[in-house]
């Protein structure tokens, strides 16, 4: 059996094609079978996106569309995939995936372009509290890219160089276009961009602990999204949560889609 997880993200659309095999006549369910991730172009729409990337999956796979028995979306954007069999929501997915990934954790920070959120869960990998900022980006990774820009580096660049900072410098602002004007004043003032890179990495990190704090932080911690690409803010997300380890993924923008699919394929059951 063969089922499909889809992520409508605010940028892009992640795949993950899950067969359920069999080990010792039991059943065992098999995540890395393939999997696609396309970046959302602007000239088409989510469901026209969606489609795409879901055929990029099943060629990837030489799986045909009609061996898929269920397909499950998640995120922003998951209303409005025409072809999918049901919607879960961004915390059940996450922590759905993120706890099949970690049966240890109970604790789930997922930190997107546009969004970001703390979700506790059970054993089960069911959500059972969440906070998030989806009203605002200060506390996700959008807020971070523009910051970057404003510091004329990549986000690869803007990341690294936090790591060679020792400071800890404030940032008031909680908005990204009053931020970006407090980047500016430190780089008139000629505060080193490494320096500064640390302070946005440490605000962002502050505004994500403090909505992970609401739930309360139990267990081990999950870090999934594509922020976890950026070593600068998940030093700053450890530093602000005052925890030994945070578990990073290593496809952390699959673990969501990966959790519909796993949904899925438990309600086929």
């Amino acid at each position: 059996m063969i089922t499909a997880g889809i992520d409508m993200g605010s940028r892009s659309v992640k795949v993950v094609l899950l067969e359920e095999i069999k080990v010792d006549g039991a059943p065992q369910l098999n995540y890395a079978v393939k999997k696609a991730h396309l970046m959302m172009p602007g000239d088409i729409d989510a469901d026209q996106a969606a489609e795409k990337a879901f055929t990029e999956a099943l060629a990837a796979a030489g799986v045909s569309r009609d061996q898929v028995k269920s397909v499950f979306a998640t995120g922003a954007g998951r209303k409005q995939v025409e072809f999918a069999t049901e919607g879960v929501t961004e915390m059940t997915a996450g922590a759905r995936g993120a706890v099949y990934m970690y049966p240890q954790a109970r604790t789930v920070v997922d930190v997107g372009a546009e969004e970001g959120r703390g979700i506790k869960t059970d054993a089960d990998g069911k959500a059972i509290d969440f906070a998030g900022n989806e009203k605002c980006a200060a506390g996700a990774g959008s807020f971070a890219e523009a910051m970057s820009r404003a510091l004329q580096l990549t986000l690869k660049e803007f990341g690294e160089a936090s790591l060679r900072s020792d400071k800890s410098i404030p940032m008031n602002a909680q908005c990204t276009v009053f931020a970006e004007s407090e980047v500016v004043s430190l780089i008139h003032s000629a505060t080193p961009k490494e320096d500064i890179a640390k302070a946005v990495l440490d605000a962002v990190a502050s505004r994500v602990c403090a909505m992970v704090r609401r739930v309360g932080i139990e267990g081990n911690v999950v870090l999934i999204g594509g922020m976890v690409h950026n070593p600068g803010f998940v030093a700053s997300l450890k530093n602000a949560m005052d925890v030994d380890q945070v578990l990073l993924p290593e496809l952390p923008e699959f673990v969501s889609a990966l959790g519909c699919a796993l949904i899925a394929a438990e309600r086929q059951h």
